[in-house]
């Protein structure tokens, strides 16, 4: 399980020194659930997460099973993960 892989259930848009993306992304470890991570310096990232959070760059913003969270906590990503009516 790593950070980086390509096919992980959900994406993490995240932000150098974000002590939130940090946090969630030790948390996910220690829940095995694998995820992959986007640095929002890149303009494509920063775009997408502005679309979804109104115009701001809030770090950690996650896609999780076609759910947008922003700040989520580990309960509402697992609560997106087990969601199969998407």
């Amino acid at each position: 399980m790593t950070d980086s892989d390509p096919t992980a259930p959900i994406t993490v848009y995240w932000r150098w020194g974000c002590p939130f993306c940090l946090r969630l992304g030790a948390r996910l470890r220690i829940a095995r659930i694998p995820f992959r991570r986007v640095d929002i310096r890149d303009p494509e990232a920063a775009a997408r997460v502005r679309a979804i959070t109104g115009g701001d760059e809030v770090t950690p913003t996650v896609l999780a099973n076609g759910h947008e969270l922003v700040n989520p906590s580990i309960e509402e990503i697992r609560a997106a993960l087990a969601d199969t009516a998407r």
